[in-house]
C-alpha cells in the first residue's frame, strides 16, 4: 500500500507527532533527493530506501509529491492533511520574505511608504483578474497581493508594532466581533442586516466617530463616493432601491446639460467652468448612488467600459487595416462604421 507521510515545513521540531509515530512504525522510507531532514531523520535511525512503498516529505517537496500520484494513505490525512499543506505554504512564503528583506538589495531599500503603491497595484490587478472569474489569473494575482502582506507585516515586526501573527489574530478577533449573528445571540437574517450590524458595531464597539468615520481619502473617486454612500446608507438616509436613485441621476444629468448650454466653449490647457465641474461631479456621484443600489461596483464597472471601447477601436483599426484603409486617416463619420462594425463582430464572438 502507497503511503505518503507529511514532515511540516522542513524544521525537525515541526513534524507532526502522528508523522513521526508513523516513521517510527513504516520500516524503510524514500525521501525525495532534495528533502532537507533527510540526514536528520538518517541519524535518528530512520531507514531509508529509494523504492520502499512508504514516502516522507516536507514542504514543497510533499505538495509534489501529493500531485505525482494518488496515495493509498497519507499521514495525516482529510482536513488535518489540508491544515498542514496551508501552514507549510504560509511558513515556506514568511522565510521567503524574511530572505528577501536579507538579501536583495532592492528588497533591504523599501519602506511601508515606497510599497504601499505597488500594494493598491497588485490589489487593482486582483480586481481586474476576478472580473473573469475564478481561475490560474485569479490565482497568480492573489499571490502578489498575499506577498505585499507578508512584507508590510514584516516591516512592522521591524518596528516593533506587530508582526503577521497579529496581523491574523487582530483580522480574526475583529470578524469574529462583528460577525455576532455567527459567533453571539444576534440576528440578522439578509445581507443588509449584516452590513447594518456591522457598522453599529464599529461605531458603539471599536469608538468610531462620527457617521463618515475612517473613510480613506486615497481610494479612486468612485468607490470613494460609493463607501461614503454606503456611511450614509447604515443610518437610514438611503433609497430602498436603484429606481428611487434614478430621479436623482435624470435631474443631475439635466442640470449638467444647462451648465454646459451656459459655459462658454472650452479651450483645451485651460481651467473648466467651475458650474460644469460642479454638476458633472454630481451627476458622477448619483451614477455612482445608482449603482450601488443595482449591487454593481462602479469602478470596475467603468474599467470593464475602458476594456470595451479599447477592445473595439482596436478590432476596428484590423478591420479597416484588412480592408485596406488607415483607420487613424479616416474622418469621424468613416471610423464610427468601422467602430459599429467592430462592435458587431465582437458581439458575435
Amino acid at each position: 500500500m502507497a503511503t505518503l507521510i507529511a514532515l511540516g515545513p522542513g524544521d525537525p521540531e515541526l513534524i507532526p507527532l502522528a508523522s513521526w509515530r508513523a516513521l517510527e512504525a513504516a520500516g524503510p522510507v524514500a525521501l525525495p533527493d532534495d528533502e532537507p531532514l533527510r540526514a536528520w531523520l538518517g541519524g535518528r535511525g530512520i531507514a531509508l530506501a529509494a523504492d520502499a512503498p512508504i514516502a516522507a516529505a516536507s514542504g514543497e517537496r510533499l505538495r509534489r509529491l501529493l500531485a505525482l500520484r494518488a496515495w493509498d494513505e497519507t499521514v495525516p490525512s482529510g482536513p488535518a492533511l489540508q491544515t498542514l499543506l496551508l501552514a507549510d505554504a504560509l511558513v515556506a512564503m514568511q522565510r521567503l520574505t524574511e530572505r528577501l528583506r536579507r538579501e536583495c538589495p532592492w528588497d533591504r531599500e523599501q519602506t511601508v511608504g515606497t510599497i504601499v503603491p505597488h500594494t493598491i497595484e497588485e490589489a487593482y490587478e486582483v480586481a481586474e483578474a476576478a472580473e473573469a472569474g475564478t481561475g490560474p489569473k485569479l490565482v497568480d494575482e492573489l499571490g502578489d497581493l498575499l506577498f505585499q502582506t507578508f512584507f508590510l507585516a514584516l516591516l512592522c515586526d521591524e518596528q516593533g508594532e506587530g508582526d503577521l501573527a497579529a496581523v491574523a489574530e487582530g483580522i480574526t478577533t475583529k470578524l469574529i466581533r462583528r460577525h455576532p449573528h455567527v459567533f453571539g445571540e444576534r440576528e440578522a437574517e439578509t445581507a443588509g442586516a449584516v452590513r447594518a450590524n456591522w457598522e453599529q458595531i464599529k461605531r458603539d464597539q471599536e469608538g468610531r466617530r462620527g457617521i463618515f468615520h475612517d473613510v480613506p481619502g486615497v481610494l479612486p473617486a468612485l468607490l470613494h463616493a460609493r463607501k461614503i454612500q454606503r456611511r450614509a446608507s447604515a443610518v437610514g438616509f438611503d433609497w430602498h432601491a436603484w429606481d428611487g436613485a434614478w430621479g436623482d441621476l435624470a435631474d443631475e444629468l439635466r442640470e449638467l446639460r444647462e451648465a454646459l448650454d451656459a459655459a462658454a466653449a472650452p479651450r483645451a490647457e485651460h481651467a473648466p467652468d467651475p458650474e460644469v465641474v460642479h454638476e458633472l461631479g454630481d451627476l458622477l456621484f448619483a451614477a455612482t448612488n445608482v449603482a450601488r443600489l443595482a449591487n454593481v461596483d462602479p469602478e470596475l464597472a467603468l474599467r470593464a467600459a475602458a476594456g470595451r471601447f479599447r477592445d473595439r477601436v482596436e478590432t476596428a483599426e484590423r478591420l479597416a487595416a484588412e480592408a485596406g484603409e488607415d483607420w487613424a486617416g479616416l474622418d469621424l463619420e468613416a471610423k464610427d462604421a468601422w467602430y459599429r462594425r467592430a462592435k458587431a463582430a465582437l458581439q458575435g464572438a
